[in-house]
């Protein structure tokens, strides 16, 4: 293995006589919280992700992120699972930049975040990758129809910290997410998903996630239940509207959709850019392509928008 020294430090602590490893969550949606995760939790979501993408002795895995979040603890821990070779490289956004020009040996699995996309389309190794999967933050469709186009074989991924990284993958162009092998999906009276394993010892999980349930092995997420404006008796799910409103939104402007107090309507939707050129006047481009009655009401500009240790926007109510 090719290992920065802070994956080196990560391996010293798997290699530890303690059966747990110590994670943080993402503190997008609350104050970031220490966990400790069993190994044998982190070894079984390591089998069920080295099954799914038929990573062997043989492969290589490559690491471009920090082992300071679950994303990279796993990769590693699916390294030493598999017996297979890993090279690792500082966290930046231009992903396999280390490799030196004539390298050419097939990268099997790699695993980035959203804003790494960019520099890992730029990348002339990119050809290099069998499998990439994206996670910690939704994907845009600028960015999703980009990596298509790039002929990648790629998947979002759905999981947190507390289920050891993903649980389910959703192939790029489709709308569903599917089980990993030994896990399986309910959801509650909130239409919220529950996770079930027999493989993990969490057993079940019950989430903030509103999903469309499609099996007991599928299913299309919609947002999250916190997040959730209810305007005149209307749920509006914000991570919807924002797939929506992307594509005319300029590039590199960070925005969500919030809610605010109305007498009228109890709640509304508003629209929140750290872009002041971004104005009210997009709000009549983009209606007529929202669900009637969700366009926002307003758009706010926030310079200082606040974001979490993994660069996920915090999000506001006004």
């Amino acid at each position: 293995m090719t290992l920065t020294p802070q994956a080196e430090a990560f391996v010293a602590e798997w290699r530890s006589p303690s059966p747990f490893v110590t994670a943080h969550t993402s503190g997008s949606t609350g104050t970031p919280k220490e966990i400790r995760l069993p190994k044998a939790d982190m070894r079984a979501s390591a089998h069920a992700t080295l099954r799914h993408f038929g990573i062997t002795s043989d492969s290589l895995l490559h690491l471009p992120l920090s082992p300071s979040y679950i994303a990279g603890k796993m990769h590693i821990v699916r390294a030493i699972e598999a017996g297979c070779s890993l090279i690792t490289e500082p966290p930046s956004n231009h992903p396999l930049s280390t490799l030196p020009d004539g390298f050419a040996s097939r990268i099997d699995l790699l695993p980035v975040v959203p804003s790494q996309i960019a520099g890992l389309l730029a990348s002339p190794h990119l050809g290099l990758v069998g499998s990439l999967i994206i996670g910690g933050a939704p994907l845009s469709p600028a960015d999703e129809a980009a990596v298509n186009a790039a002929g990648v074989n790629a998947y979002a991924t759905y999981g947190m910290t507390e289920t050891c990284s993903h649980v389910a993958l959703r192939r790029l162009g489709h709308p569903s997410f599917t089980a990993l092998p030994g896990f399986t999906f309910t959801t509650d009276s909130r239409g919220c998903l529950v996770i079930t394993t027999g493989t993990m010892s969490f057993g079940r999980l019950v989430t903030n996630d509103i999903v469309d349930l499609l099996s007991d092995d599928s299913f299309i997420w919609r947002g999250r239940f916190d997040n959730v404006i209810n305007s005149a008796g209307l749920k509006i799910h914000p991570e919807e509207l924002e797939r929506l409103i992307a594509p005319h939104i300029p590039h590199g402007t960070r925005f969500y959709v919030t809610s605010r107090q109305s007498r009228r309507w109890g709640q509304e939707a508003i629209l929140v850019t750290d872009n002041p050129s971004v104005t009210k006047a997009i709000l009549d481009t983009i209606e007529p392509i929202l669900p009637p009655h969700t366009c926002p009401k307003d758009v706010l500009t926030d310079r200082q928008m606040a974001l979490t240790s993994s660069q996920k926007i915090i999000r506001r109510r006004f």
